[in-house]
């Protein structure tokens, strides 16, 4: 089981944690029922450890998921893309079979 980045995403992450006015200990990533094919991603700051999260490190960046996501992102990776005049990050899951025309959701 691993979540990973790539070096431009653990750059980023760690630039925005670096600005945040918090004690930000990384970043939670997770999936919520939502969007056109079912299944979402969501990206958030943690500043805390849930009791059900499995805990990973890359690049320096701790990163936290709760059990429920985990069987759906297990061996992702996020990175962070900049394509014309929109930037972000992207989510490179090796588990979701189809994915919407905008790319905000995805099923297994």
């Amino acid at each position: 089981m691993a979540i990973t980045l790539t070096d431009i995403a653990a750059d980023r992450v760690k630039k925005f944690i670096a600005r945040r006015s918090t004690e930000t200990m990384g970043l939670r990533l997770a999936v919520r029922i939502s969007g056109c094919s079912g299944l979402a991603y969501a990206l958030e700051f943690a500043d805390k450890v849930e009791a059900d999260d499995v805990e990973f490190e890359d690049h320096g960046v701790r990163i936290l998921v709760d059990q429920k996501s985990l069987m759906y992102l297990d061996g992702t990776r996020l990175d962070y893309a900049r394509v014309g005049m929109k930037e972000g990050f992207k989510f490179e899951n090796p588990n979701a079979k189809e994915k919407c025309g905008c790319g905000d959701s995805f099923n297994v």
